[in-house]
């Protein structure tokens, strides 16, 4: 595996925080705390993602945008996308949700503008145009993919659990993603916890170090606990378990961001809990 490459960033983030926490941020319009309504709508946005970055960034790993919710604030959505990843600070691993996939030289401009003009450390894509569409990804190591093998959402098996002479669908995936990982240090895959019982296969194909993130937990009610158990690695590590609606909207009252914080270090504290059989002396 390379050296210095994705992977082993974000493992050491993982060691550091001690923590496999990722927070989405993903802010719903309608959502929003009540206490914030007056401030006009960019300044709410800004100090609605501030707040709950300052509460909850001592327990996390990682912080997730979906592309979805900025646009849903027009320009002033897409304007916070580039100051989010500054404000987080390299500190924390950032990761842009996209679900990409296109042919090579239209992911060659999404590459360089979500890691060059917007400081992302990672971003979603999907394979089904075909793996040459991830080869752009593979000259830049030091960045990384989470490629969707297995999503969290009912229709999920109308196509992702299609047989193969590999097996399923999405166990093809998560194969060809082991590989991709093992060459260029800088590929992951998305298990979404609503199908926890998959995240075993997942971890045997993809042996250690491999990361896997992991949606659906907290308003999607996915089952946390096979997910960790069956998600991490030998070293209980190699895991992102994504929360967002649970932890931004723990509270909508005066208190919101205390909350939302409080909220991170339970599930921090649980994950860990949960892992701790798997973790060996740093």
């Amino acid at each position: 595996m390379v050296v210095g490459n994705f992977i082993t960033r974000l493992d050491r983030i993982v060691r550091t925080r001690d923590s496999l926490l990722c927070v989405g941020l993903d802010p719903d319009p309608r959502q929003m705390p009540a206490s914030l309504s007056g401030s006009g709508e960019p300044a709410q946005l800004t100090r609605f993602l501030d707040g709950i970055i300052r509460t909850t960034a001592p327990h996390a790993a990682a912080f997730k945008c979906q592309l979805g919710s900025y646009l849903a604030f027009g320009s002033a959505g897409l304007a916070q996308l580039g100051r989010l990843t500054k404000r987080i600070g390299p500190g924390h691993l950032r990761i842009l949700d996209l679900k990409a996939n296109d042919i090579p030289n239209t992911m060659r401009l999404i590459r360089d503008g979500a890691f060059g003009a917007l400081g992302f450390d990672a971003v979603t894509v999907t394979p089904w145009l075909g793996w040459e569409t991830l080869e752009p990804f593979a000259e830049d190591p030091e960045h990384g993919i989470f490629v969707v093998a297995h999503s969290t959402n009912p229709g999920a098996p109308d196509f992702q659990e299609i047989p193969t002479p590999r097996g399923p669908l999405w166990l093809a995936v998560v194969a060809e993603v082991g590989r991709i990982a093992r060459a260029h240090g800088n590929a992951g895959v998305v298990v979404g916890a609503t199908y926890s019982e998959l995240l075993r296969a997942s971890r045997e194909r993809l042996g250690e170090a491999v990361p896997i993130l992991i949606p659906g937990v907290g308003a999607q009610g996915g089952r946390l606990s096979t997910s960790v158990r069956e998600g991490v690695d030998a070293n209980g590590r190699a895991l992102l378990v994504n929360s967002s609606r649970s932890i931004l909207y723990a509270s909508t009252g005066p208190d919101w961001a205390d909350a939302a914080g409080l909220e991170a270090r339970r599930l921090k504290e649980q994950i860990n809990q949960l892992r701790s059989g798997f973790r060996k002396a740093e």
